[in-house]
């Protein structure tokens, strides 16, 4: 009688090895753009930015209908170029007269990009942050984290900047968020297993390190103080991200980044090693 273990089957090569609620997540992003890039029409296109994205301004005024007027003229001051002041002008306007609460913005402007650099930026991220996440927490977990992490985000940057019309999109703060709780546990030594134990035994995942034990942790602190530095860089000095020109909402990733930060510890699950 064969009494040996039935061991997990290696069907994968390690490389391509995410989970597939990971690989899920980037197919989902890529065919979502793909979509609007190459089968909508602008003019389709054009309504689901407005109906999918998060408009500051279009909240703000939805929550305090005076603004309206304020939301005019915030956006006359914002413009210099005098070729596209009326269109900006127009555009507040449209919003200011139809300021309709759209509350599923908060969590669907994150399933658009603007470029395809800015999906492929952060579709390495999600990879390369969001697979330990997911295979620490599972697939119900990292989908609340990720949820998480965009409406955070969107929350902080409406509250920074609540007279904005340019729309906010792209999964950035939920990366962010994956980021933020993979930087809890990742920057550790790798768990050590027993001669003793059997070949197919899984490695316990480490515990999750308290914030003085990150502080103490040299390559946690140089990936903090880079993340966090980086993101101040790019608020202070608006760069652009790929050929559309729009800027980085700096503030939406450190919405998400602190909503992954805190929230893991809460979610977190254990796995108990095999005996």
């Amino acid at each position: 009688m064969d009494a040996s273990p039935d061991l997990p089957r290696q069907s994968r090569v390690p490389v391509f090895n995410m989970p597939g609620v990971v690989s899920a997540a980037i197919g989902i992003l890529v065919a979502i753009h793909a979509l609007r890039e190459f089968v909508l029409p602008d003019t389709w296109d054009l309504a689901v930015l407005l109906d999918l994205a998060l408009i500051p301004g279009r909240w703000t005024v939805a929550m305090d209908p005076s603004q309206a007027e304020a939301l005019v003229a915030a956006a006359s001051a914002r413009v210099s170029d005098a070729s596209t002041l009326d269109a900006y002008v127009s555009f507040a306007r449209y919003i200011a007269a139809d300021p309709a609460a759209m509350p599923w913005t908060f969590a669907t402007y994150a399933l658009l990009h603007g470029s395809w650099m800015h999906l492929v930026f952060n579709s390495v991220w999600l990879a390369a942050f969001g697979s330990p996440v997911a295979r620490r927490c599972g697939t119900l977990r990292f989908c609340l984290l990720a949820l998480a992490g965009a409406v955070a985000g969107a929350v902080l940057h409406l509250l920074l900047d609540p007279m904005s019309l340019a729309p906010l999109i792209g999964a950035s703060a939920s990366v962010s968020a994956l980021m933020a709780a993979a930087a809890r546990f990742v920057f550790q030594p790798p768990p050590l297993i027993s001669p003793a134990a059997p070949p197919w035994q899984i490695p316990v995942p480490p515990p999750l390190q308290t914030i003085p034990e990150l502080l103490r942790n040299r390559t946690a602190v140089v990936f903090l103080v880079i993340w966090l530095a980086t993101n101040l860089l790019f608020g202070v000095i608006a760069l652009p991200l790929g050929a559309d020109g729009s800027s980085i909402a700096w503030d939406a990733h450190l919405g998400g980044f602190v909503i992954g930060f805190f929230l893991l510890p809460l979610i977190d699950r254990r796995r108990r090693p095999i005996r």
